[in-house]
């Protein structure tokens, strides 16, 4: 198993609204249901690994571009997004239902048919988690999200957030499944934009001994630890990210929106891949190009996750309020390449992945 990212985001109050979270289950279900029927459940769980995948996956939904609910909303929409016929599955969540974990894994060993001896494996891997996160990494973060996505084979991800009240920054966790010693993770790492005086892991990379290493940073040289702590400001100093290869997204308080308009505002210049699907306006156009290039992009298309926010709109209206005719009709459309990729025509999947080409580097 890697710890394969980290992602700090600010901490905003409010929910998500009723009308959106009702689309954001149906729009999210069926681009992971895309995502699983071109490339299978083990490819849907890498993705939800990838801290910058599941920014741009949030953003194209419609929440907050960068705040903490990028995280539970998310989640907490494909929670009832997916059933057992997917092939995966949510449990957890946020606050006192992550304590529900343990149940709820329990539950799915009938529905997927997953042996005892996995079901155990699986609990305990959700605790130990959010051990090593709660307690063996001491970054100033307390968990309070702890949701994991289970497929029909057991394979697993764990996405997790931590909030740090002083800092006004939520931290998100990703962990992927394959574990081999949970307190000695080749992958994992940390950056923060917070200045913090020490960071205490004891799953540092290329270490047979994590605790060994732990002690010796800790009374090595200070400066040596201090060199290992991101200074966001401080471009030429190296970060964790350089010694661990660890993958960390830090979002800003703030952003240029009239910079990125100018950037990311799609003008589709060819209808011609709009043929083969009739009545569909230029937002509608923008929103589905964006949507293909999460489902069909490659890793580094969603090293700028803001970008993604263009596709419908965010919550608060930023950068734009959601465009709630694109959001119904990009959803029937996606349901409809499903429906009919199921009976073999894959036109529409085809020219979803054409639209890709729409949207700026």
């Amino acid at each position: 198993m890697e710890r394969s990212g980290i992602a700090n985001l600010p901490l905003h109050p409010g929910h998500a609204p009723r009308w959106l979270f009702k689309r954001m289950v149906p729009l999210s279900r069926e681009i992971i249901k895309i995502i699983e029927m071109e490339y299978g459940t083990d490819e849907v769980l890498r993705r939800l690994s990838d801290p910058y995948w599941f920014q741009a996956f949030s953003c194209v939904i419609g929440f907050d571009w960068h705040s903490s609910g990028t995280t539970t909303v998310t989640m907490g929409a494909l929670k009832q997004a997916l059933k057992p016929e997917d092939g995966l599955i949510v449990v957890g969540g946020k606050g006192a239902v992550s304590r529900r974990t343990p149940k709820e894994i329990e539950n799915i060993g009938e529905e997927f048919s997953i042996s005892s001896q996995k079901i155990e494996k699986l609990k305990y891997a959700s605790k130990m988690v959010a051990k090593v996160d709660n307690t063996v990494l001491q970054d100033g973060y307390q968990l309070y999200h702890h949701a994991m996505v289970i497929d029909e084979h057991g394979r697993w991800v764990v996405i997790q957030q931590g909030m740090n009240e002083k800092s006004r920054y939520a931290r998100r966790y990703h962990w992927l499944y394959g574990i081999k010693n949970f307190v000695n993770d080749p992958r994992s790492g940390i950056i923060s934009d917070t200045l913090e005086k020490k960071v205490l892991d004891m799953s540092a990379r290329k270490s047979e001994d994590a605790r060994k290493v732990s002690v010796d940073i800790v009374n090595d040289n200070p400066q040596k630890l201090k060199n290992m702590i991101a200074e966001v400001k401080d471009r030429k100093q190296k970060t964790l990210d350089d010694f661990t290869g660890t993958k960390t997204l830090t979002m800003p308080w703030t952003i240029n929106w009239s910079a990125l308009f100018k950037a990311y505002e799609i003008q589709p210049r060819n209808y011609e891949e709009l043929i083969g699907i009739k009545g569909i306006g230029p937002s509608t156009v923008r929103a589905l190009a964006y949507i293909a290039e999460v489902i069909y992009g490659t890793e580094i298309s969603w090293k700028d996750p803001v970008k993604y926010s263009f596709a419908l709109g965010g919550k608060d209206g930023v950068p734009k309020p959601v465009d709630r005719r694109a959001y119904d009709k990009s959803i029937e459309i996606l349901q409809l390449s499903i429906e009919e990729a199921n009976i073999g025509g894959k036109e529409k999947l085809e020219m979803l992945k054409r639209l890709r080409r729409f949207v700026p580097p």
